[in-house]
């Protein structure tokens, strides 16, 4: 088959075509040089493929049997040339990104739809999970990029971090949603609503209560900032959030107030170190970077406690 290609492909065109001027056309050469392939390919096989109406080239039989055995093949490798050009264009390919939980529910979505907007044949391949988890699957292979919650857990992996600061929701009818700004002092023996006791915001936050004196009232814990943010909601207490559940919420039944001290959530993206990144990965890595730049805060001071 392969020492014969081209005469098949052009066999194959004049078929679809009904013309040796079409078959021409869609193979980009000229018509001697298909008439000539079309010979060829018929002395060789000692058939008769086509009979001569009117200008038109009618396939005998014969030849309509060979097209059938032909037809997948030269599909597929049009398939082929078409997917090595799509993946120069960085139009193809698979994109494979694991995220934490927080930014599973809206954020990554937009991110991943806007990508693949102009890419009709890019496959995608996304999943969330605990931090350590995503760091394991990339170490694996399993996923090309990783985007959880420091810290870095495994050897053998490069890592660009980012720090968001969190804020307070507390119900919409709560008093305390006069103040501007919310103290540990302020919130003093207020039904909490906590990530789990070593999640780093629950951690930071008992820290900021310990220094101030004042009283962490845990009424609720969860493993989701969407899970607490939802508890306020039903006006079980108040929580400490991120941007990334802020940014896919509808923003009622709740009120946002900045939080003093100033609480961070620290995210790295995360790749293995010694594997090339794929050319849609670099594109991507790209995008969501800058997107995570414009809510990202600026890095902790080193005296900052």
């Amino acid at each position: 088959m392969s020492r014969f290609f081209r005469h098949y492909q052009a066999f194959h065109a004049i078929i679809e075509t009904g013309t040796v001027t079409g078959a021409a056309e869609r193979l980009g050469v000229s018509q001697p040089a298909i008439s000539n392939l079309l010979a060829q390919l018929e002395r060789r096989t000692r058939l008769k493929l086509f009979e001569r109406n009117r200008g038109r080239l009618l396939p005998t039989p014969e030849a309509m049997v060979l097209f059938d055995e032909i037809d997948t093949v030269i599909r597929g490798l049009g398939q082929v040339s078409q997917a090595v050009v799509d993946l120069q264009n960085q139009k193809a390919g698979q994109l494979q990104v694991a995220t934490n939980h927080a930014m599973a529910f809206g954020f990554m979505p937009e991110q991943i739809a806007r990508f693949a907007a102009d890419k009709p044949n890019l496959t995608v391949a996304f999943q969330s999970q605990y931090s350590a988890k995503i760091q394991d699957w990339v170490m694996a292979g399993l996923f090309e990029i990783g985007i959880c919650e420091q810290p870095v857990r495994t050897d053998g992996l490069d890592w660009v971090p980012f720090f968001f600061e969190i804020q307070c929701a507390v119900p919409a009818d709560s008093p305390l949603a006069r103040h501007e700004e919310l103290t540990p002092i302020l919130l003093d023996d207020v039904p909490f609503i906590v990530m789990g006791a070593d999640h780093m915001v629950t951690r930071r936050a008992r820290e900021a209560f310990h220094r101030e004196g004042a009283n962490l009232r845990i009424r609720c814990q969860t493993d989701l900032f969407r899970n607490a943010l939802n508890l306020v909601k039903q006006g079980l207490g108040v929580t400490l959030v991120d941007p990334f559940t802020l940014s896919s919420d509808d923003r009622s039944g709740y009120v946002l107030r900045r939080f003093a001290p100033r609480i961070l959530l620290d995210v790295i993206i995360v790749t293995a170190r010694g594997r090339p990144i794929s050319a849609i990965g670099a594109q991507f890595l790209e995008q969501v970077s800058a997107s995570m730049t414009t809510l990202a805060t600026a890095a902790p001071d080193p005296a900052e406690p």
